[in-house]
């Protein structure tokens, strides 16, 4: 899990990239779940925010995607 405040230290592309992370893992995470190999439920629930605190940093600086 990422705090806020270290997300704001990255970069434009950092983030982009990043969120391009995190969505894959959440795509992986939620095929685990689906087959029953997910050790940890709350990890989806953590990836989830993580990604809506970078489209939030994203959207606060004006950044298209």
């Amino acid at each position: 899990m990422m705090k806020a405040i270290e997300l704001r230290k990255l970069t434009t592309e950092e983030l982009k990239e990043k969120l391009k992370e995190l969505k894959k893992k959440l795509m992986n995470l939620r095929f685990q779940n689906s087959i029953g190999a997910l050790g940890k439920n709350s990890e989806i629930k953590e990836t989830k925010r993580d990604i809506a605190r970078i489209l939030t940093i994203l959207r606060e600086r004006g950044i298209k995607l």
